[in-house]
């Protein structure tokens, strides 16, 4: 399946080369919106809340009620998911909320869901070098994404992996990795990172992974 992506910024939609430099920048959020709408799921991320310096909540919030949304950037709270969920999220992703000093935090991973339910949870593995990376992808950890999907399985629905180092490139995202990935869970596995083409799309499909697109379909590769 395509999930489309829409990534915020400044109060546009934006994309960017491996969580970086700003490559595109879109302020015509309704004719996004219209192209999107007959997709069952649409990935928003605030990048801002995601990096620690603002918050796009209101176009957050004005998206979630257009569109069938998996919602993340900056929710490290299980209090910041439940408020996203109200705001009309299907599910929330949660990233950096798990770790804890270099470590995986089973303990968040439980609380939250119990509190908001599993089915409400999408955990993100965003991986640099092999390596799970937090705080808007600025500080490179030591957990490997099969580590934490190994640990985590029981309190989510779903996993998203992005793949940093082709993010944004557009040079294809490495099939053997996600293929490895695909063993290691059974819970619903999600790949971003440099999709460029529909043949990649259907490759992904045929393994039982879905696939998230930014800027392939922003620059008319992909459409939608």
């Amino acid at each position: 399946m395509l999930i489309p992506s829409i990534d915020l910024m400044g109060g546009k939609i934006v994309q960017l080369v491996q969580g970086h430099r700003k490559a595109l920048e879109f302020d015509n959020f309704q004719n996004w919106v219209g192209r999107f709408s007959k997709y069952p799921l649409v990935q928003l991320i605030d990048l801002d809340a995601a990096i620690g310096c603002g918050s796009n909540a209101d176009i957050v919030k004005e998206l979630a009620t257009q569109l069938p949304c998996q919602v993340g950037g900056g929710i490290r709270s299980i209090a910041t998911g439940a408020q996203t969920l109200k705001l009309g999220a299907r599910r929330v992703i949660f990233g950096s909320s798990l770790v804890r000093d270099g470590a995986i935090d089973l303990v968040f991973a439980r609380e939250a869901a119990e509190t908001l339910g599993p089915e409400k949870l999408v955990f993100a593995a965003d991986c640099h070098n092999g390596h799970v990376a937090i705080n808007g992808w600025r500080e490179t950890t030591n957990i490997l994404a099969a580590d934490l999907m190994r640990q985590l399985e029981p309190f989510c629905s779903a996993f998203l992996y992005t793949h940093i180092d082709t993010e944004g490139l557009l040079q294809g995202i490495p099939l053997d990795i996600i293929r490895r990935l695909r063993r290691v869970t059974s819970r619903k596995l999600i790949a971003a990172g440099g999709i460029r083409s529909r043949e990649e799309i259907d490759a992904l499909q045929a393994i039982g992974v879905d696939a998230v697109v930014g800027m392939a379909i922003y620059q008319g590769l992909i459409t939608v």
